[in-house]
C-alpha cells in the first residue's frame, strides 16, 4: 500500500506520478489512461478499477488550492484496490463483485496547471507565466483557476447566462485567480477533457471533490430527485457532513450542475474538510478518516 509518506507531500505532479505509480505496480487491474491534456500539456489521467460499461465517477482538482482532494482520491483507491486484491472488506463492505457489476473511474486531478501553479509558483505556468503573474499580481498561494486564468469549475454550460451576468457585477471580466468563468462554456481543454469522458461513458453518477465546508450538495435548477437526495442523505450521515446549497457566484457553471442538468442522473459535490484552502497537509489524516465509509457508500449505492 501507499506509504505515508508519499501522503505527507502537497499533490503536484511529481508526488501523483509517485503514487500512482506505485498503484499501478501493487496493482496489476487498475488501469491508467491519459484522457486529455491541460493548457500547458500536463496529463490529465483516468484511473479504472472495475466494470468499465457501468462507472461511478470521483473527479478531484478542479480548482489549483484544493489539491488535497487528489490525496485524498488516491488514498481511496489504494485502500480500494487491496481489499479487492486481497478479499477483504472495506468498511464492512465485500467490494470486489460489487466492482465487476458497477466499476469506479477516478480522475484525481482535473486541473493539473491550476495545483502547480498553487504550489510551484507563476514559473510553472510555462508560456501562461506572464498571464499568471499579471493576474494574480505576484502572488499564487489562492490560485485556483488554470493556466490560462480561467475557474474550470466555472466553465460548464449550466446557468452560463446568469453566471456571467454575475461575473460582470462582481467586476470580473478577465483571467483571474479565480472565478472568472472564460469566454465560453467548455472553452478550457480541462472541462471539455471530463465533460467528453462523460458524454462517451456510461456514468451512473458522479462526485466532484473540492475543499472546504464539510458539505455536500445534491440538486440543482429543476433536478430535485428523491433518488439523489436520499443518496446525498445517506452520504452525508456515515460522514457527517451538512446538506448544504451553494450561493451566488458559487451556483453555476459547475460541473456537478452541467451533469445533473445535461444527463438527469444525480451528482454530487463533496467539500472536504474545514478551514481556510489550502487546508494543511496535516489535516489529511483527520479528512480521508471522516469521509472513508461515505467513499465506499458512494462507489454501492
Amino acid at each position: 500500500m501507499i506509504a505515508d509518506e508519499l501522503i505527507k507531500n502537497k499533490a503536484d505532479r511529481r508526488t501523483r506520478e509517485t503514487i500512482i505509480g506505485k498503484l499501478l505496480l501493487d496493482y496489476g487491474f487498475l488501469s491508467r489512461d491519459t484522457i486529455g491534456e491541460s493548457r500547458c500539456a500536463r496529463p490529465i489521467d483516468l484511473l479504472c478499477i472495475g466494470n468499465r460499461q457501468k462507472q461511478v465517477l470521483f473527479a478531484g482538482a478542479f480548482h489549483g488550492m484544493e489539491w488535497i482532494t487528489s490525496l485524498v482520491l488516491l488514498k481511496f483507491l489504494d485502500e480500494l484496490c487491496f481489499a479487492v486484491m486481497t478479499g477483504r472488506s472495506l468498511c464492512g463492505v465485500k467490494i470486489g463483485a460489487i466492482l465487476n457489476q458497477r466499476g469506479l473511474a477516478v480522475i484525481p486531478c482535473v486541473n493539473p496547471d491550476g495545483v502547480e501553479i498553487q504550489i510551484n509558483g507563476a514559473s510553472s505556468a510555462g508560456s501562461y507565466e506572464s498571464l499568471v503573474e499579471k493576474a494574480g499580481r505576484g502572488i499564487t498561494r489562492k490560485w485556483q483557476a488554470n493556466a490560462a486564468g480561467v475557474d474550470i469549475n466555472h466553465n460548464f454550460s449550466a446557468n452560463w447566462e446568469k453566471l456571467k451576468k454575475m461575473e460582470l457585477e462582481n467586476g470580473i471580466r478577465v483571467p483571474a485567480p479565480t472565478r472568472y468563468g472564460g469566454e465560453f462554456a467548455e472553452s478550457e481543454p480541462e472541462s471539455r477533457t471530463i465533460a467528453s469522458y462523460c458524454r462517451a461513458g456510461n456514468i451512473t453518477h458522479a462526485l466532484a471533490f473540492h475543499s472546504q465546508g464539510e458539505e455536500i450538495y445534491w440538486d440543482f435548477g429543476d433536478y430535485h430527485e428523491a433518488e439523489a437526495l436520499k443518496m446525498a442523505k445517506i452520504m452525508a450521515y456515515s460522514c457527517g457532513y451538512q446538506i448544504g446549497e451553494p450561493t451566488g457566484l458559487a451556483s453555476g457553471g459547475g460541473f456537478k450542475d452541467w451533469f445533473e442538468e445535461k444527463f438527469r442522473r444525480p451528482a454530487f459535490t463533496i467539500e472536504v474538510g474545514k478551514g481556510e484552502n489550502p487546508l494543511p497537509i496535516e489535516d489529511f489524516d483527520g479528512i480521508y478518516q471522516k469521509i472513508r465509509e461515505m467513499l465506499v457508500l458512494a462507489v454501492i449505492l
